[in-house]
């Protein structure tokens, strides 16, 4: 063997080295994995880890509070608004809210009064804020179903209408419709006063005398717009209007006789151009009553202009005062009224006014 070649010599030694030695079986390796649902795992991969297989537990996830409603704003529109202009403005309305990353939900009324049954039913699903695309009407409408509610349901205001007095209490006057909408989507919320009658509320003001003739006339014109919608309503009620005998009181005020107007405001404005109340503030807890007493065609040429322009407080047939609570009788006939510009014949001779401070949330412009 001595004398075998070398290379024959190394074969033999490994053939006898491996036949001293055990067979050993090699199984492939399988990687498992804890499943159970109830106690998430991972295998051992972190650093540091010296036993292949070891399971870590993971602590329970913390629950997730639920997600808020994709719906910013409930959006009710009146379509007859301004002569249709509403509902022409609706694309851009919908696209500027898109724009500014607000979901909306619109719907429409069909005729005055439908406005406060969809605000009160969007108030009940939980809505946070409903927005009145329209005129005052329509602001009425929607304010006094939220307000039937009894919510903290936020009122905005996209101004499409004929007068717009709420619109200047809240920042969007004379604001194309887009634009409204961008100052809405970044508006404060304010608490407003609003003023209840007969079981009904105002926003703006509640009138008596002349004021609701005005809108009885203008009520039959629906064709005029813009300036002549205030100015020629006015002059032809006068023509015919004869004052009403009115006693009036409220906390130490009282008087009686013959009367052109008792206008009640919550606002600084009513008819869109008059401001009957230029100091009021709907979040002073006080309602502004305007007393214009009985005045001759020559002097009420003169009041229009200075009622128009907020300096008729020095006429000596005008008294303002403030008040929580008013009462207005008509020793006559039963009394014709206006609240927000709607009109009323409630078919009765005495009617109570009372302010209810801070019940409405409002949408205001920063």
């Amino acid at each position: 063997m001595e004398n075998r070649p070398l290379h024959r010599r190394r074969r033999a030694l490994v053939d006898r080295t491996t036949a001293t030695l055990p067979s050993v079986r090699r199984e492939p390796r399988v990687a498992t994995y804890d499943r159970r649902p109830s106690q998430p795992t991972i295998s051992s991969l972190r650093p540091g880890a010296e036993k292949r297989g070891q399971v870590i537990t993971l602590p329970p996830l913390p629950s997730l509070p639920p997600l808020p409603s994709l719906i910013h704003a409930h959006v009710i529109l009146n379509p007859a608004a301004g002569g249709g202009a509403a509902a022409r403005a609706l694309d851009p309305i919908v696209r500027e809210f898109t724009r500014q990353g607000w979901a909306v939900q619109l719907e429409r009324t069909e005729g005055p009064g439908h406005g406060t049954e969809l605000a009160a039913r969007a108030a009940r699903a939980g809505v946070e804020r409903v927005v009145a695309i329209g005129g005052d009407g329509t602001v009425h409408d929607v304010a006094n179903g939220l307000l039937r509610h009894g919510g903290d349901v936020q009122l905005g205001v996209v101004p499409i209408g004929t007068g717009n007095d709420f619109a200047k209490l809240v920042g969007v006057y004379r604001h194309s419709p887009e634009r409204a909408v961008r100052r809405l989507v970044t508006a404060r919320v304010v608490a407003f006063d609003v003023g209840r009658a007969l079981g009904e509320y105002f926003v703006n003001s509640i009138g008596f005398g002349f004021g609701p003739e005005v809108v009885r006339v203008r009520n039959a014109m629906p064709w005029l717009s813009g300036f002549l919608s205030y100015l020629v309503p006015v002059v032809r009620a006068f023509a015919g209007f004869r004052p009403p005998r009115f006693e009036v009181r409220a906390p130490g005020f009282a008087e009686t006789g013959y009367m052109m107007m008792v206008e009640v405001c919550n606002g600084t404005t009513a008819g869109g151009s008059y401001k009957f109340a230029p100091g009021a503030d709907p979040g002073d807890g006080r309602l502004d009553v305007c007393l214009v007493r009985r005045v001759s065609l020559p002097r009420f040429l003169v009041a229009v202009p200075r009622v128009m322009r907020g300096t008729h407080t020095g006429m000596r047939e005008v008294t303002l005062f403030q008040a929580r609570e008013v009462t207005i009788r008509s020793l006559e006939a039963p009394l014709l009224l206006h609240l927000d510009g709607e009109l009323r014949a409630p078919g009765v001779h005495e009617c109570a006014v009372r302010v209810e401070p801070a019940r409405l949330k409002v949408m205001v412009a920063r």
